[in-house]
């Protein structure tokens, strides 16, 4: 009826003025604007009609791209060390990836040590050896336990032993502390 029908397809007074000749609103039911409308008419009716619109044309948008510090280490971080041996698994939301360890130590170090970005680059790889994470260079095939130099392997283990070592003592300081 009249109230499924848009603006465009007629004013609001021919629609009424078209329902009160058909019957559907009776003269009695008639809204109180219908007379000074009909009295006093617009000059210009008041039509609907529809905006010219060009047709889209393709603009460039200047965005400019965006680079944190994170993402230069996270690059260098990929084409040293590559992606891993396996996928991350997304589905565990509490899982942190190999690289953002790396960012996180990356950005510790930075903050404690005056070094040059390379050799910072090589500290934090030595630091999460410390910690146990295991990064392979990429294009560098895995030493099989055979050819693995028994000195190279010892200082490791010691290195290993002694970072524990520290992380044992200072565990029983606070034990004793409180």
């Amino acid at each position: 009826m009249a109230g499924s029908r848009l603006e465009r397809f007629g004013t609001v007074f021919t629609r009424v003025r078209d329902l009160m000749r058909t019957g559907v609103i009776k003269p009695s039911e008639k809204p109180i604007w219908y007379d000074v409308f009909e009295a006093f008419p617009p000059k210009k009716a008041p039509l609907y009609v529809k905006p010219h619109t060009r047709p889209y044309t393709k603009k460039q948008d200047a965005v400019p791209e965006i680079f944190y510090r994170e993402d230069e280490v996270r690059a260098k971080f990929y084409v040293q060390y590559g992606t891993g041996p396996r996928p991350l698994d997304l589905s565990r939301t509490k899982s942190v990836s190999t690289c953002q360890r790396f960012v996180d130590k990356y950005t510790e170090l930075r903050g404690h040590n005056v070094l040059e970005e390379s050799a910072l680059f090589e500290e934090t790889g030595k630091a999460l050896l410390t910690e146990g994470i295991m990064l392979r260079r990429r294009g560098v095939l895995p030493v099989s336990a055979e050819s693995r130099d028994p000195v190279l392997e010892l200082k490791l283990m010691d290195m290993l032993a002694e970072q524990q070592s520290v992380g044992d003592d200072s565990e029983e300081r606070r034990e004793t502390s409180t």
